[in-house]
């Protein structure tokens, strides 16, 4: 079994915290906006564009987080 030193752990759990921190605060913001948005649908039906392009903003927190949790996989070898 090869050793693997505490470097290549680190760089594992900071991968993986990028991404979960990230995809929850994702969550957690598409969640405030996703509700606003279907009560400005509900009292105005032009509003739902508006409301779909704001709910997937968010989102880029994500993928931010996976660029980065990507980036950190890259420098194991």
């Amino acid at each position: 079994m090869a050793d693997i030193g505490v470097g290549y752990g680190m760089i594992a759990i900071a991968a993986g915290l990028a991404m979960g921190l990230s995809a929850l605060a994702a969550a957690i913001g598409e969640m405030a906006i996703g509700s606003a948005a279907v009560g400005a649908t509900a009292e105005d039906r032009d509003m739902f564009g508006k409301g779909l392009i704001l709910t997937v903003l968010p989102e880029t927190l994500a993928i931010f987080g996976l660029v980065v949790a990507v980036l950190l996989w890259l420098k194991m070898p």
